[in-house]
């Protein structure tokens, strides 16, 4: 997301000592040099929270590991200090770490503080230098590391003995914290609920999974996943959480830009799609519900042409040929940014959603139309033969 340039993401699945597993991801750009690290929890939410109570005396203390998750915060009374839950990414590193990532972080909008207000400019300064200090551990100092969802972690160096500097304090998470948007929101990452059923393939035995999404700015998906262990086959697809809306949506996107192809896309199966310039159009049932990107997307329809037995197989002809591999020669060009589009998504059931990265801002590029769906297009979606009425309860008579 630096340079908007492909790079490496690699996943290690592993396991602290006295703890749990976790999930860590690391990204490098060889283009920009640009990396992130950050860390998941590999369980679900514990049926707790839990307090991390450390008294740092020594600078072997600064060298603990900490498994700091999104919804935990730390704090240092004494400077009266505090990383507010949510306010960054899950991280595996040291109580150094930590103090650094603060820093870091302070430091970034400085210059500018220092055009605009030099007295809050040398105040954080000063905050700064107080920070630093604390590294050097010339005084002792509390470290409070608190996650209502109990996946955080602060090294114990005795293990399995008792850390005498370490209090762990195990809590009931207080109704706020429980129904707080973020940690529900965190509960929901991790309930993917499982189901028996048979592979479409062999029909052996399989289990499909399926987990309840929340897209920012728009509504809830249903994302379900079938593996087969006999065969081997897989598939995935997208269905729409909620109600056919009252009317239909249709989204253009202007593509000018590479970064467009990292937009999220949720495509209905009641969703087609439609680039004007290579005269292309995607009828809606086509590759089914998916939940993806405009890369991904477009990369799938470029697949769907280049396997299909009946435009380039040996049925085909050489001039069908041809054009079909022109297709997907301009359709590649605009995957690599070398070309503007524009992507049309037309889902009459009103379920389709297309990326706004200004959001909450109106996105210059992109527009959203909604309009009355035609009677052709309520036949299809089935809806001209529904009957909601006479469903309702009968009033309690007065005997």
């Amino acid at each position: 997301m630096n340079c908007f340039r492909n790079g490496v993401t690699r996943l290690l699945l592993t396991r602290i000592p006295f703890f749990k597993e976790i999930i860590v991801s690391s990204f490098s750009c060889d283009s920009c040099s640009w990396s992130n690290t950050e860390i998941q929890s590999a369980g679900r939410i514990q049926e707790q929270g839990v307090r991390y109570t450390l008294a740092v005396t020594s600078r072997q203390d600064m060298n603990r590991e900490v498994v700091k998750t999104d919804c935990a915060s730390a704090r240092i009374p004494e400077l009266d200090f505090e990383i507010p839950a949510f306010s960054q990414k899950g991280v595996l590193t040291t109580i150094e770490g930590i103090i650094d990532r603060a820093v870091a972080g302070l430091e970034q909008d400085q210059p500018a503080r220092r055009a605009t207000d030099k007295e809050v400019a040398r105040k954080i300064d000063e905050f700064i230098g107080k920070l630093r200090q604390l590294k050097e551990v010339n005084s002792p100092f509390t470290f409070i590391l608190d996650d209502p969802s109990g996946n955080s972690f602060v090294e114990n160096p005795h293990a399995p003995q008792r850390d005498e500097a370490l209090v762990v304090t195990h809590y009931r998470r207080s109704p706020q914290q429980t129904a707080a948007r973020d940690i529900l929101a965190a509960l929901s990452l991790l309930q993917v609920l499982q189901f028996n059923t048979n592979c479409p393939e062999c029909n052996a035995p399989a289990s499909t999974n399926m987990k309840l999404v929340q897209i920012p700015h728009f509504k809830e998906v249903i994302i379900m996943a079938t593996n087969c262990d006999s065969c081997g086959h897989r598939t995935n697809e997208v269905k729409s959480g909620g109600a056919i809306e009252p009317q239909g949506t249709r989204i253009t996107l202007r593509i000018t830009d590479p970064s467009d192809m990292t937009r999220d896309i949720l495509k209905s199966e009641t969703c087609s799609v439609e680039i004007p310039e290579l005269e292309f159009e995607l009828g809606m049932g086509a590759l089914g519900g998916k939940f993806t990107t405009l890369e991904g997307l477009l990369k799938d329809i470029r697949d769907l042409v280049e396997k299909n037995p009946f435009t380039l197989g040996d049925s085909s002809t050489p001039s069908r040929t041809g054009k079909l591999q022109e297709f997907i020669g301009k359709l590649q060009d605009i995957i690599e940014g070398k070309a503007q589009a524009h992507f049309i998504m037309d889902d009459p059931a009103g379920n389709s959603y297309l990326q706004n990265v200004y959001a909450p801002e109106e996105d210059p590029e992109l527009s959203v139309q909604r309009y009355e769906r035609s009677f052709e297009q309520n036949e299809d979606l089935g809806l001209n033969d529904m009957r909601t009425e006479g469903y309702e309860p009968e009033p309690a008579s007065g005997r």
